[in-house]
């Protein structure tokens, strides 16, 4: 099983994983701010993550790390 990990802190929320994920499991938090002030991108569901890493790829300020 793929596990994805999101350094929240540097998150600035711009949505690019998100739209990216074929599952649609990837959603910005709307309960958490990072100490940038941004509402950070999380994963909603880790158990259907099929590890594609298309969300790391996408991202502009490599946040996400996908393990396989």
């Amino acid at each position: 099983m793929a596990k994805v990990t999101f350094n929240e802190d540097i998150c600035k929320g711009c949505g690019l994983c998100v739209n990216a994920c074929p599952k649609h499991i990837l959603a910005i938090a709307k309960d958490k701010i990072n100490k940038k002030g941004h509402n950070p991108a999380v994963i909603t569901d880790q158990e259907k993550c099929i590890g594609c890493a298309f969300c790391a790829t996408m991202c502009p300020d490599c946040v996400i790390k996908v393990e396989k």
